[in-house]
């Protein structure tokens, strides 16, 4: 990023960061858990499905199993319907259930505190790495950038880039590191209650305001 666009995002972002804290102010994770097994689960069955679906699901999940044995014992065909409803239940079950062995085998039965190790679970890579570690932790390690994230960078040109990885490196060149953590759950917050892709009355948008050419951008 050249210097001079660099000192524009930086400033843009403060605005838009600031703006968003007033906004929402009490923004955190949605996903209902009880431990970082749960929470690991959660986020796992989140891929490509909504919050509020995942909750639903794991409701009735967590109470059938209720430690990792239990998922270390799982018959996958019965697993696969507890959780159909969150799409792609054939992978997430795969996942979920090697994610379990993996940690009975390797760490202690605990899920890892580092980015090293919660990349060597099956189906978690950095977005959901980085969401485990800093709810279940407070261990924050980079930014999480899922879609609400991405359209949000696009919308207000924060990132040359659409690939999730690049565009969390420039977020975390233009944020403190301090606000890392809380930038995306205001982000998906605005994503989800404000301003979702659709066309939206954007005069109830106080961050057009910052970022004027943002209210002819809907859809990335």
């Amino acid at each position: 990023m050249i210097p001079r666009k660099l000192k524009e995002r930086r400033e843009r972002i403060r605005k838009l960061d600031q703006a968003l804290k007033k906004l929402f102010p009490n923004a955190k994770i949605e996903l209902i858990f009880k431990n970082p097994l749960q929470l690991l689960v959660a986020v796992e069955l989140s891929a490509q499905c909504t919050d509020k679906m995942v909750n639903k699901v794991t409701e009735v999940l967590f109470k059938k199993y209720r430690t990792l044995d239990d998922y270390i014992k799982a018959d996958p065909r019965e697993f696969e319907r507890y959780i159909h409803s969150c799409g792609y239940y054939r992978s997430k079950t795969r996942n979920i259930l090697g994610a379990a062995k993996m940690l009975k085998e390797n760490y202690g039965g605990k899920v890892p505190r580092t980015m090293q190790g919660m990349l060597e679970l099956p189906g978690v890579a950095r977005k959901t790495a980085t969401v485990v570690l800093s709810t279940a932790y407070g261990i924050v390690e980079g930014i999480t950038v899922d879609t609400h994230v991405i359209r949000f960078v696009k919308r207000f040109d924060l990132s040359d880039y659409k690939d999730p990885v690049r565009i969390e490196k420039d977020l975390m060149e233009l944020l403190p590191r301090k606000e890392w953590e809380h930038f995306t759950h205001r982000v998906i917050h605005y994503g989800r209650y404000l301003a979702p892709a659709r066309p939206y009355d954007i005069s109830k948008d106080p961050l057009i305001k910052i970022y004027p050419k943002a209210g002819r951008i809907f859809r990335v």
